[in-house]
């Protein structure tokens, strides 16, 4: 393993990117995220793209999931079906956070029912030093999937992703997911060194999976820690935040918004802003008004819908949905989400009607 990633020479984006050319500039989310007045009311979800939608089963028929990743044109059709369908204001690029791992060579499948599932897990310095590096090269799919997008999406902004550092590195420790992610939290302790390694690869994969969706033409791009909330304020500072601003240090130069979002993670919002990013993303365990308290203001935030309660009866979602835009309303900025992913058995309907009823809102 080399000490440095193979990176694209650092740079601006280009002159036809979307942020630049007057399509994704002055558009609701954008606008939100950089703490401005948004000419409506921005909303989207996170796994919009995907499993709740029978037109995804459709083309997902017959294609492994990591297989309908790294297909550009089938990545780009799932990326842009809820965007049809709900009227959401920003695609999320369907893919998914273990992609780095798979084009740099690292054996890992996503077993139904399971997860994510590594051919080997990564538990030594050994283990660290052998990983195969990411190249910029082998990255060719994901940017040919975002151009795709790009040119469907016209003045809707498409978000890029990636897993942050720890949630990558939690399931290469482990092998395959994990409840209480024992592996990480004691290798970080330890065996701090070859946990800071491992940190460090995974960071610079989430980078240049990042940097890639940017400069291709993604309008804003999404940290995302799925497992952050297992880890207390202190391991979190310590030992995973660095690893986390060295991922955004692949695309702060690039000038799009950049959200980090966590799940369990109340305790760690501040934390998680210091990392430098643009936007918080709350789950749906914390009020709105309470995390904007506890970050003094600083930055817009994006969420909080409980997932839960997409299945309620209408009144009692609609009366969540205006409580949560009513608790987001004294930050800076505020982008309506879920707290956590959309639920596969989600009706679809029942999303658009709550886009429907966002957007009737005033953003003043």
């Amino acid at each position: 393993m080399t000490s440095s990633p193979a990176m694209s020479p650092a740079g601006a984006l280009a002159a036809d990117h979307p942020l630049l050319d007057g399509r994704t500039a002055d558009s609701p989310l954008i606008t939100a995220y950089r703490g401005g007045k948004p000419s409506r009311r921005p909303v989207w979800f996170m796994r919009q793209a995907g499993r709740s939608l029978p037109e995804y089963l459709k083309v997902r028929e017959g294609v492994a999931m990591l297989d309908s990743c790294l297909r550009p044109e089938l990545a780009s059709e799932i990326t842009l079906q809820p965007v049809r369908r709900h009227d959401v204001d920003a695609g999320i690029f369907f893919s998914d956070i273990v992609i780095p791992l798979k084009l740099a060579g690292v054996g890992v499948d996503i077993v139904p029912g399971v997860g994510p599932v590594l051919d080997s897990p990564v538990r030594t310095a050994a283990d660290v030093a052998a990983l195969p590096q990411l190249t910029w090269e082998s990255l060719e799919p994901i940017r040919e999937a975002v151009r795709l997008t790009v040119a469907e999406l016209g003045s809707t902004p498409l978000i890029g992703f990636a897993g942050a550092p720890f949630t990558l590195a939690a399931y290469m420790v482990e092998g395959r997911p994990s409840r209480d992610h024992l592996g990480p939290r004691t290798m970080m302790h330890a065996d701090p060194e070859t946990w800071n390694a491992l940190a460090n690869w995974a960071a610079d994969a989430s980078g240049m999976f990042l940097q890639a969706q940017l400069e291709a033409g993604a309008s804003a791009a999404q940290l995302f820690d799925s497992w952050a909330g297992s880890l207390g304020l202190a391991d979190y500072t310590r030992y995973v935040a660095p690893a986390s601003a060295r991922a955004l240090d692949h695309v702060r130069h690039l000038g799009a918004p950049l959200i980090h979002f966590g799940t369990g993670t109340s305790e760690l919002l501040v934390a998680m802003r210091d990392v430098g990013v643009d936007v918080v993303g709350v789950d749906y365990r914390l009020p709105l008004d309470e995390a904007n308290r506890r970050l003094g203001g600083t930055v817009p935030l994006q969420g909080n819908i409980d997932p839960a309660l997409l299945p309620a009866p209408w009144d009692i979602l609609e009366a969540h949905v205006r409580e949560v835009i009513a608790a987001g309303a004294a930050a800076p900025g505020h982008v309506v989400n879920l707290g956590h992913g959309v639920p596969p058995e989600t009706d679809p309907a029942v999303l658009t009607r709550v886009v429907e009823l966002i957007h009737s809102i005033s953003p003043e």
